[in-house]
């Protein structure tokens, strides 16, 4: 798996807005792939917080007023969250979106893939900065047992370092799995 091709397979057209879905409110994400490896960058959210706490996830989140669109949405809380400016022409794609399971949100996933990333720094809404092989974590995809995960659509979940990514991070990385195997 090399960057070229992860970017070859990974472009799609973006459509930064959501036109429906008003029963949710909307967030989005930005899926930072870089490195030769390639590695995939996720976040793990403080105990505290009031929605997926301790949750693995990607930076992003909920749609700001003075945001233009979801994209500069998941470009503004990447920088915030973990001090990762993305420029939008470094986003070559995006991903269906995904919705949360309690707490009502309709995510957009934006990529990006690029060469390298600077040091990043966590903000007080990420406990933890991961930087995940792709190939590797990929692999451990298994359908996720949990019943009530189930009840809005069919759940996966990915393992790294003994801990479980489930809910809509899963499904956005279900959603890689499968443009890398077509």
């Amino acid at each position: 798996m090399i960057l070229d091709d992860l970017k070859s397979r990974l472009s799609t057209p973006i459509n930064p807005v959501i036109e429906t879905k008003n029963q949710y409110s909307f967030a989005s994400v930005l899926v930072v792939i870089y490195g030769n490896e390639p590695i995939v960058i996720m976040t793990e959210k403080p105990k505290h917080m009031k929605f997926h706490a301790g949750e693995i996830s990607f930076p992003g989140g909920k749609l700001d007023s003075n945001d233009s669109d979801l994209l500069e949405t998941a470009l503004r809380e990447t920088s915030e969250e973990i001090g990762l400016s993305i420029s939008k022409s470094q986003v070559i794609g995006q991903l269906e979106p995904v919705i949360t399971l309690n707490s009502g949100f309709l995510i957009l996933p934006f990529v990006s893939v690029i060469d390298k990333i600077p040091k990043l720094s966590a903000n007080a809404e990420v406990e933890k900065i991961f930087h995940i092989p792709l190939k590797s974590f990929l692999k451990t995809e298994k359908k996720d047992p949990d019943p009530t995960h189930n009840i809005i659509q069919e759940m996966y979940t990915f393992e790294y370092q003994n801990q479980v990514v489930w809910g809509a991070s899963a499904r956005i990385l279900k959603q890689i799995q499968n443009y890398l195997k077509s």
